[in-house]
């Protein structure tokens, strides 16, 4: 028997297609994973079902799917174009025996089936587009709970894109994204930069539990400053090429051949006058051929308006940008993804109306599942505090003890920043100081909201809803006796990788008394 490779699963569900990209714990390359029964390509799953419910029948997807519709020439029991409707309150979809969200989990289910059993899945970073966030997010969870993955994350789409081409943190940049079905132009600004936190998955599952309400994370998705789309793409593109050389012909046979050879047109090789040769069925399985060339590819384009399209759509863009104090000089990069930015006509519509921005050409199709995959391989994904963690002080001034906190329920560990505590003495001439640390206890009623990221509590806490370690506190002793109203005790309090709580202590001069370990937080 093989043994497994474990490693960390990317899923980057797209409308028209899905791609897979994984990367072993001791592997830096990432590999989108071939799978012949539903992959048309390395790591491309057409995002597609056929699914006779009426029959109690499993599911096909992908490339399969695909081949059954092409052969049957009919749409009864076919499903795609599905992911764009899901957890998006604006734009309505025909009743049909599934709907979009009912789809996209059949979909979902039967492609985690799909994958080679070789393959440990430790991790499972998911990606979601930016617009619908909030409601795709619901349902991505809504689904994933049974998965049998003890951590699952999520990454914006724009975000996932970027960091695949290492664009810095805390820029503006433009994605132009031409999928089968929609073409979508975003300026987004990336999270990080100027001292902010860099961007993070977002954590849905750790250690087999949801924490995707717990945790209260502080969503670090790319903000949207401009948006313009339509409901038009490849497909349609598709349908131009065949409708130029058979009016009125409705065999969805032709689409796939439209689209083969519309991507073997946007080779950036090729001379625009080479001609190739589309056979079409023009009757039944009677075909004809036509000969086709990359300039009249984009005369048929130009003729259907795509250019006009891609004009209003940039104009419409850049004007809500500047609405929002962002100019085209503001951008650092534009990013082309969806693999009708393949097509030259394209490509070069970008550089003569945006000349003076850098544009990248990440893999159109995968970039942003490897994106996906890049942010989280090598990066432990933070578990989260259960309750929080306080030290018991005294006041002077009131004559009683009470809790100050240290670390705050649904925050990470590791933990990124240490907390930092400077003590005074409580007696006069007092040489000696006992550390005692209390947790809250879970059924507490208080709140943590986050504030620019710094974790605050909702309400005062009171002390019978602290718990005092039940460990023997740990004594410090000063070389010099400290008079009252003296700074004279310096504590910085860190979580480990192995959820130990550790205090490191000095003397106001930064003497080191030593690094303390206070216990497991479990």
């Amino acid at each position: 028997m093989a043994e497994k490779i474990i490693g960390t699963l990317s899923i980057d569900l797209g409308n028209t297609n899905t791609v897979l990209a994984f990367q072993g714990e001791k592997s830096s390359i990432p590999i989108l994973l071939e799978i012949p029964s539903i992959t048309k390509s390395p790591g491309v799953v057409p995002t597609a079902i056929w699914f006779e419910g009426n029959k109690g029948e499993k599911a096909i997807i992908g490339k399969e799917a695909q081949k059954i519709f092409n052969e049957n020439n009919q749409q009864e029991y076919f499903y795609s174009n599905f992911k764009r409707l899901i957890g998006n309150p604006y734009e309505k979809y025909t009743e049909r025996y599934l709907s979009p969200e009912e789809a996209g989990e059949i979909f979902f289910k039967r492609l985690w089936d799909y994958i080679p059993e070789i393959f440990e899945i430790k991790r499972l970073v998911l990606t979601a587009p930016i617009d619908t966030y909030k409601g795709y997010r619901r349902w991505l969870i809504s689904i994933c709970n049974n998965l049998p993955i003890k951590e699952i994350a999520l990454v914006d789409e724009p975000t996932a894109a970027a960091i695949g081409i290492n664009i810095p943190f805390g820029s503006r940049i433009m994605v132009v994204d031409i999928g089968g079905s929609t073409i979508d132009l975003n300026i987004v600004k990336i999270e990080g930069g100027e001292g902010k936190s860099a961007p993070i998955a977002e954590l849905l599952k750790f250690n087999g539990k949801d924490v995707s309400e717990f945790s209260k994370q502080k969503l670090r998705c790319a903000e949207i400053i401009s948006k313009s789309a339509c409901k038009l793409g490849g497909k349609d593109i598709d349908r131009w090429i065949v409708e130029y050389f058979l009016p009125l012909n409705k065999d969805r046979r032709n689409l796939a051949i439209a689209e083969q050879i519309k991507c073997k047109l946007s080779d950036e090789g090729i001379r625009s006058d080479q001609q190739y040769i589309a056979s079409f069925f023009i009757n039944n399985d009677k075909r004809e051929e036509f000969k086709i060339s990359k300039s009249l590819l984009e005369e048929i384009l130009i003729s259907n308006n795509l250019i006009k399209l891609l004009n209003s759509l940039l104009k419409n863009l850049l004007n809500d940008a500047r609405g929002k104090d962002c100019k085209i000089i503001d951008l650092w990069s534009v990013i082309l993804v969806g693999g009708g930015t393949q097509i030259p006509l394209i490509r070069n519509w970008v550089t003569y109306k945006l000349p003076d921005v850098k544009i990248k050409y990440p893999p159109p199709i995968e970039s942003i599942s490897l994106g996906a995959l890049s942010l989280t391989p090598g990066v432990k994904i933070k578990d989260i505090l259960s309750k929080s963690l306080l030290i018991r002080l005294f006041n002077k001034r009131e004559n009683k003890h009470f809790w100050h906190p240290i670390f705050y329920k649904g925050q990470t560990w590791p933990t990124e920043k240490p907390f930092e505590l400077i003590l005074q003495p409580s007696n006069k001439d007092q040489i000696k100081f006992e550390i005692i640390i209390g947790e809250s206890i879970e059924n507490n009623d208080f709140d943590i909201i986050f504030e620019n990221g710094i974790p605050k509590l909702a309400e005062m806490q009171q002390e019978e809803n602290i718990k005092p370690w039940n460990r023997k506190p740990l004594m410090l002793r000063l070389n010099n006796p400290v008079n009252l109203g003296q700074d004279c005790l310096k504590l910085i309090f860190n979580i480990n990788d192995n959820s130990n709580l550790l205090v490191e202590c000095k003397d106001i001069s930064d003497k080191k008394l030593g690094i303390f370990n206070l216990g497991s937080i479990y």
